[in-house]
């Protein structure tokens, strides 16, 4: 974890609560008993036990405070308010099209203290949800929808080369097993 710094104090009111429920024994995180957790290559090393919320998660731990994480779980959510009135391409539309937001969310403190040298020649780029420099940035794009009745929609946006405007996108459908 050199040079990454990651603090547990979340960008809203939602924390990252301890979902054991006895000696390494994860709570539920469903009515159905399904139980999600959270792990990455950097971080805690065991898995994080989620309880039901939303999450944000971006090139770092999940939820690190970067007002680009906030900003992002804020049109997430509300678009997840109004889901219920959209047909499901809408929804996946529109939440492409949170994930490919270039806004800057200046200043950030946060991600200037965690990339120092790499981030200060590209800090207005680097500071939106949709990173887009020469070198570096986003290349895909995922949303998952899971239905109640297990029904998955899983479409991923990958960027063709370094084209931001030339996007292939890749739809997979199936149901989740009992």
């Amino acid at each position: 974890m050199a040079g990454h710094h990651h603090s547990r104090k979340a960008c809203s009111a939602h924390q990252l609560s301890s979902a054991i429920s006895g000696p390494a024994r994860p709570g539920q995180s469903t009515t159905k008993g399904d139980v999600f957790c959270y792990y990455g290559n950097r971080g805690d090393p065991e898995p994080l036990f989620l309880e039901p919320g939303t999450y944000g998660l971006s090139n770092a731990l999940l939820e690190t405070p970067w007002k680009k994480l906030c900003f992002g779980k804020k049109l997430f959510q509300e678009i997840v308010e109004r889901s219920q009135t959209l047909r499901k391409p809408e929804l996946i539309i529109q939440l492409l099209d949170v994930l490919k937001n270039k806004e800057a969310q200046l200043p950030d403190p946060a991600i200037v203290e965690q990339g120092k040298e790499f981030v200060e020649p590209m800090l207005d780029k680097y500071s939106a949800v949709f990173v887009h420099h020469e070198n570096y940035g986003t290349r895909t794009n995922t949303v998952i929808l899971v239905d109640a009745a297990g029904n998955v929609t899983f479409t991923e946006n990958t960027m063709v080369g370094k084209d931001p405007s030339n996007w292939m996108t890749t739809i997979h459908e199936f149901k989740l097993q009992d």
